[in-house]
């Protein structure tokens, strides 16, 4: 049986599961905490990091290594283009939102609201809140620029990207941290995220002691 090792609320979990889902891959989720470290964790998977794949005998850790695997190895349907340009955008944007937007944003709103409670770290530092509350902004807005030349993030298709950005917003929008007015193109394009078959699941997760707003398994938000 394929097993992910994931955490509710870790974005680079939710896209592994969104391209498992799209897929049409049976996955068995365990969740794991990585500050525990479990020693039994630690030896199939020594960053202690999730998510990790178990398939078959094959762990595999680090979201972009668990995506490219599945890619290789299920090719339908195709989470990345057919040419290279277009293969090196969708993946150049992938790493927009896995580094640039988690370091900018995420961490600052994500793990300072929820993870420190969970991990009993102390309390949220309030200026890492509202650098996260002001950086989200031009990240939305470089979004919306994409959107308005494109169907999708990196072009006529969806694509790793897409759900690269939304494993991030989505985790965000359960902390009320997103500002949908800002930009409609990322409201539309979330939207038509959202309404997936294989997104449903990620609406359903509830983290103990954490109540996401009313809006956020609405998909006519």
């Amino acid at each position: 049986m394929r097993r992910l090792y994931h955490l509710p609320l870790s974005p680079f979990c939710r896209k592994v599961r969104l391209v498992l889902a799209e897929k049409k891959l049976d996955v068995e989720l365990i969740e794991e905490r990585p500050w525990e470290r479990r020693l039994d964790y630690l030896r199939v998977n020594p960053s202690g990091k999730v998510p990790m794949l178990k398939d078959e005998t094959l762990n595999i850790a680090d979201s972009t290594a668990i995506c490219e695997y599945l890619e290789e190895v299920y090719p339908d349907p195709a989470l990345l283009p057919d040419t290279p340009a277009a293969r090196a955008e969708a993946r150049r944007l992938a790493m927009w939102f896995d580094d640039k937007f988690h370091q900018e944003v995420t961490i600052n709103l994500l793990y300072e609201r929820v993870n420190k409670k969970m991990m009993n770290a102390g309390a949220p530092e309030s200026a890492w809140i509202k650098a996260g509350l002001t950086n989200i902004k031009y990240h939305l807005d470089y979004m919306a620029w994409l959107l308005d030349q494109r169907k999708w993030l990196a072009g006529d298709q969806m694509t790793i990207a897409d759900f690269a950005a939304a494993a991030q917003l989505s985790c965000l929008d359960y902390t009320n941290d997103v500002d949908w007015a800002r930009q409609s193109l990322v409201k539309d394009w979330y939207s038509k995220i959202k309404s997936r078959p294989s997104f449903r699941p990620l609406l359903a997760d509830l983290v103990p002691g954490f109540v996401p707003p009313a809006h956020y398994s609405d998909l006519d938000f």
